[in-house]
């Protein structure tokens, strides 16, 4: 779906609020979400016949579950979302209701698509694809008809919560797992078997830009509250946080953090990283919390305008990366030819 190109004026009361849409999520709509996709963690596995158990299903683990954001508050919202940040969306239409006493309750839906969503994070685990007859048959089984409803509410949960995308390879026929926005890193350790964080680094990576690409500590920490991830506390999938976020997000080069100057007692702020500045684009970070939001990224005039610049230079920036390369490319045949003239 593309975005409208508009930049409408907004009055610095509605610049303030569109500045703090961030911290203006559903809570109520966050913790549904992390209700039904924690189904996951304590209702049977996805299919518990022999079939769903020589297949590899894998057994939900304590506490397995999922974060949502206050970028991520749709987590629990329509199921017509796109697949994927490349805004695919998927092949089969989504089916309409059937009248009378035969439809799915909502409660169903959302049971499967978190049970799904806990499959899609085994096979993802394992680095294995996964394709629509797996899904069928040791999943949704009875619910066939409504798969793309399902499969649709379970990638955007995906997308959302741990910073997946779901692909499809018409090629082999199955679907693959990305990390979003071309990110090269999911926050597992080496050999770590858990889930992706790649959702809460996106989500820290959207404060900072929306707080002028700078946010103190206190700021990320009352967003990521909302989601019930606490600096300090365990938490019941992510384990402690604090150490993901100003260690390893740090030690990877994704995040700064730093102490602000001539503070007393000592407060500490987040600014992007090296390798998330070389990795993702701030109008990446801007569609995705529109997308988030239902609205365009013009909604948000200030990070728009910042967000286009920073386009525009890194397209210049590649010109002339490609202008030196050339270059240089050139005076090296050059040299080659003079060489060779003089033998």
């Amino acid at each position: 779906m593309p975005f409208r190109q508009k930049n409408p004026q907004c009055s610095p009361k509605q610049s303030r609020r569109s500045h703090s849409a961030m911290q203006g999520l559903e809570v109520a709509q966050v913790s549904k979400a992390l209700e039904e996709t924690h189904l996951s963690s304590h209702s049977p596995e996805p299919g518990n016949s022999k079939e769903a158990r020589s297949a590899g299903t894998p057994r939900a683990t304590k506490g397995q579950s999922s974060h949502s954001s206050s970028i991520a508050s749709t987590a629990t919202s329509s199921s017509h979302s796109r697949v994927g940040s490349g805004g695919q969306k998927g092949k089969a239409s989504t089916p309409r209701a059937r009248p009378g006493p035969k439809n799915v309750p909502i409660d169903a839906i959302d049971k499967h698509a978190a049970l799904l969503v806990n499959y899609m994070l085994f096979k993802y685990q394992m680095k294995e694809p996964i394709t629509k007859a797996d899904m069928l048959k040791i999943v949704i089984k009875e619910y066939k008809l409504h798969f793309v409803e399902i499969f649709l509410k379970a990638c955007e949960r995906m997308e959302m919560i741990f910073g997946l995308d779901v692909k499809e390879d018409p090629t082999n026929h199955c679907y693959v797992f990305l990390i979003k926005m071309g990110l090269t890193y999911d926050g597992m350790l080496h050999g770590e078997k858990g889930v992706p964080k790649t959702g809460i680094l996106i989500l820290i990576l959207g404060v900072i830009f929306m707080k002028g690409n700078c946010a103190t500590e206190e700021e990320v920490w009352e967003v990521l509250s909302l989601t019930g991830i606490r600096s300090g506390r365990k938490h019941f999938i992510f384990g402690e946080p604090r150490e993901l976020i100003t260690k390893v997000f740090v030690k990877e080069k994704y995040l700064k953090y730093r102490r602000v100057a001539n503070s007393d007692p000592a407060k500490f702020e987040f600014l992007w990283g090296p390798r998330a500045h070389a990795e993702v684009t701030k109008m990446q970070v801007l569609e995705f919390l529109a997308k988030v939001h239902e609205t365009d990224p013009s909604s948000f005039p200030s990070q728009y305008e910042e967000a286009l610049q920073d386009e525009e230079e890194r397209a210049r920036a590649h010109i002339s990366a490609g202008a030196v390369s050339a270059s240089v490319g050139n005076a090296g045949s050059n040299a080659k030819s003079s060489s060779f003239s003089h033998t």
